[in-house]
């Protein structure tokens, strides 16, 4: 029982945060009257920034929260998944009165994705060598 709690724990652990962050934005694109984003960010920069976050994360997630797991494969499924919930996103927010769904939206979703988990999967090839 032990074992499994520890394992569980792990579990948490690692992908809680890329969970986390994905409920985040589904409340947030749950809300109607959102209004103009703080400090006059560009909401193509908001969605681009949060889905670096969600990628970032959920690579973190799939290398086991270990450099030595972050390779191009692992980088790239980042970026598929977190593009796809960028989808699952946009269509979510056809539901939703006061918001829509805008193809800008999930292209800067997908940008912040790639460039984040491209970052990332540069940084653990210097950190290797």
């Amino acid at each position: 029982c032990s074992v499994r709690l520890s394992v569980m724990t792990r579990r948490v652990r690692v992908w809680g945060p890329a969970w986390a962050t994905m409920v985040l934005i589904f409340v947030l694109s749950s809300m109607s009257g959102l209004g103009p984003i703080p400090g006059g960010v560009d909401d193509g920069v908001a969605h681009a920034l949060q889905y670096a976050v969600l990628a970032a994360l959920l690579l973190r997630g799939l290398a086991g929260a270990r450099w030595r797991g972050v390779k191009v494969r692992a980088a790239a499924l980042a970026v598929l998944l977190a593009t796809l919930y960028g989808v699952t996103d946009e269509a979510h927010q056809w539901f939703v009165p006061g918001r829509t769904a805008e193809v800008t939206d999930l292209v800067a979703d997908a940008l912040g994705a790639a460039v984040a988990a491209g970052v990332i999967c540069g940084w653990s090839i210097v950190r290797r060598s």
